[in-house]
């Protein structure tokens, strides 16, 4: 992984019609300056939403930091005469593991609840956070300063529709969230788990799924009300199946292709009409 000057895509590039948020265009009333910052004076940010940081992405880190050094400067804000880290916690690690006594970093001032907004948009816009500690993250802001789901969306330059599917995915087992954290399943996948009320046969259909043996869409034909197979339906290219499930994991949504001799039309599927903005915003950046 190497290191651009810009570190990641602002919330504008990802969501077109949404303006660059925190990390580029301050707060309201949140003052702060440049500064060079021991590392010793830096503490952990207790509202950091991101728990799980790869081995090899941090040691890209390194061999970019120490041939290139610190591009983007690290979030804190002031806690007496120390500071709390708001983002950037990769970066501050890296430059520990290299001994690196000062870091440099913008000093900003915030409420707790503007400490959690600024680590969540920070990460959301570096695309770090998986889909568990998005949701978490998410849900902090909603049980911790009594935000809506609609406030929360507002703030992080999302859909309410996709901060909702989101935070659904909390009402799966810990080992299934702990699957999407560790990247053995996807977030589509678990989205697909979700429609399986029946425990037992959830926890079948994920174990089949860990194995490799279930696809989202043979997920979703499994859990649909009333599925009843069909011996005389003509089975599907296997090659089209696995176009399918590539645009799905693109899209996050069920997407259907109907080919004939070359010919044919693709099917997206949408529910709401905020989630066909945001599918358009998906394609538009496609």
């Amino acid at each position: 992984m190497n290191v651009k000057p810009a570190l990641g895509r602002g919330l504008g590039s990802l969501i077109p019609g949404v303006k660059p948020s925190y990390t580029q265009q301050a707060l309201p009333n949140v003052r702060q300056e440049v500064l060079e910052i021991e590392i010793k004076k830096i503490h952990p940010n207790p509202h950091q939403p991101r728990t799980h940081f790869s081995p090899g992405d941090l040691e890209d880190l390194i061999a970019s930091i120490k041939e290139h050094g610190i591009v983007q400067p690290l979030v804190v804000t002031k806690d007496g005469d120390e500071y709390e880290l708001v983002a950037g916690e990769r970066r501050l690690r890296a430059a520990r593991t290299l001994g690196l006594t000062h870091v440099p970093a913008i000093a900003r001032e915030a409420t707790e609840q503007q400490k959690l907004e600024l680590a969540l948009i920070e990460n959301i816009q570096r695309q770090d956070l998986n889909a568990v500690e998005e949701a978490y993250a998410y849900k902090a802001l909603i049980d911790e300063f009594q935000l809506t789901q609609e406030e929360v969306a507002r703030r992080v330059g999302k859909n309410r529709s996709t901060v909702a599917n989101i935070l659904r995915l909390l009402e799966l087992p810990e080992e299934i969230l702990q699957a999407v954290r560790d990247n053995r399943i996807t977030k589509s996948h678990a989205r697909t788990l979700l429609a399986e009320e029946d425990p037992k046969k959830q926890d079948h259909l994920f174990r089949l799924m860990l194995s490799g043996h279930m696809t989202v869409r043979e997920v979703e034909e499994r859990t649909k009300p009333q599925a009843k197979i069909n011996p005389a339906k003509k089975v599907k290219d296997p090659n089209i199946l696995a176009h399918e499930e590539r645009l799905r994991e693109i899209l996050g949504t069920k997407v259907e292709i109907a080919e004939k001799r070359g010919h044919g039309k693709v099917s997206i599927h949408f529910y709401s009409r905020e989630e066909l903005f945001e599918l358009l915003n998906k394609l538009s950046d496609l």
